[in-house]
């Protein structure tokens, strides 16, 4: 909205100086410090809120029958509404709400978190134990990702005249010039429909230490910033070989007003937490990523960029596949890691929660540096 004003101000007056907010590096800088501004302003007035109201995290009795985390119940949590205020408010001020990027990008952010804030409302507030019910929780995943992937197929001139060339493609890493066409709408529906679903339950799963979750959503946002940048940017994209995609240069707003978000609530969330994000966040932020792969055609580097999540979900999987194996075959169910996600497991070995986290950020990182390194490796 903003954006739109001062626009029309400098071609409508030549007002000088106005023209340096047609720039996408200004305005992702914008965006980022107003994130952050949002951050600091919101935290402490959500956090005494939530305080006086009583809103805190439940004790979760796997981990309290195994000694861990007895003393975070009562934490403030749904401290996701302070990370959706400072993402959501920069990208309304900043960036071009008529591109379609931008509009599906903000439509999957806003769509789970109010999934999430439900499921927060029913387990904090009206004390369910489960909060939202699974298939309910499936049923908004899917229905997002049918709105994304229909958006996408159906309509690809609404992003740009030559989006309908690659609407349907997503680059291979470390191959050149190759890319994998889905073509098939009851392929490529599904496909999105699985890559949002996945990515917004992993970052869901990963929050479970102080800082852990959206300190690694930072990071991988800060990579999609690049990359959306270059992909948006002819001479850029032409230069590195990678698909240029019309438009998709806004997107770099978004990701930049992330990454201030993911940095201003990483301030009240570091250990030890003054607030947690619960599903509120987690949801929306692994939404968020996912639609970023989706629509920067990044859907197999994704796990690349988010391997963190990646490999905090692969633990699940195996822990829960192996001790129903074990217990069919042995009559006693028997475990790979002492707990799952992967990061409890640690923790029962003995590391601090503060190095579990430090060492996460140093892989994902490093994962970030290997993701961008396959638009040159191939």
């Amino acid at each position: 909205m903003l954006y739109e004003l001062l626009v029309w101000i400098h071609k409508t007056f030549g007002t000088p100086g106005f023209g340096v907010f047609q720039y996408i590096t200004f305005r992702s800088a914008a965006a980022a410090i107003t994130a952050l501004i949002i951050s600091f302003v919101l935290g402490p007035k959500i956090i005494k809120l939530l305080k006086r109201k009583q809103i805190g995290e439940q004790a979760k009795a796997e981990l309290q029958g195994i000694g861990l985390h007895v003393n975070k119940a009562g934490t403030p949590t749904m401290g996701g509404l302070i990370v959706l205020s400072s993402v959501l408010i920069p990208s309304l001020l900043w960036a071009d709400l008529s591109n379609m990027f931008i509009i599906l990008v903000l439509l999957t952010t806003v769509w789970m978190g109010a999934v999430g804030f439900l499921d927060d409302y029913l387990k904090v507030i009206k004390k369910y134990k489960k909060g939202l019910v699974g298939r309910y929780k499936i049923i908004g995943q899917i229905s997002i990702g049918v709105i994304v992937a229909s958006v996408i197929y159906f309509f690809p001139d609404s992003f740009s005249p030559s989006f309908h060339n690659y609407n349907t493609l997503a680059t291979i890493p470390f191959a050149k010039n190759m890319n994998f066409d889905y073509k098939e709408v009851f392929i490529y529906i599904p496909a999105v429909i699985f890559i949002i679903t996945a990515t917004s339950n992993a970052v869901n799963l990963t929050d479970g230490l102080d800082g852990l979750a959206i300190g690694t959503v930072g990071i991988a946002a800060l990579c999609f910033a690049i990359i959306a940048y270059v992909s948006g940017n002819v001479n850029f994209s032409d230069y590195l070989n990678i698909m240029y995609i019309e438009g998709s240069g806004e997107l770099t707003i978004f990701t930049a007003a992330l990454v201030g978000a993911s940095l201003g609530f990483l301030w009240f969330n570091s250990y030890p937490a003054q607030i947690f994000m619960g599903d509120t966040g987690s949801l929306a932020l692994g939404g968020a990523l996912g639609t970023l792969a989706i629509l920067l055609k990044k859907e197999f580097i994704l796990p690349i960029i988010g391997g963190i999540f990646f490999a905090e979900t692969i633990s699940v999987i195996l822990q829960v596949t192996y001790f129903r194996y074990t217990k069919k075959k042995y009559g006693e169910g028997r475990r790979i890691f002492r707990v799952a996600p992967i990061h409890h497991h640690f923790e029962k070995v003995g590391w601090h929660e503060s190095k579990i986290v430090t060492r996460f950020y140093i892989m994902a990182v490093m994962l970030a540096i290997i993701a961008m390194a396959t638009f040159k490796v191939r």
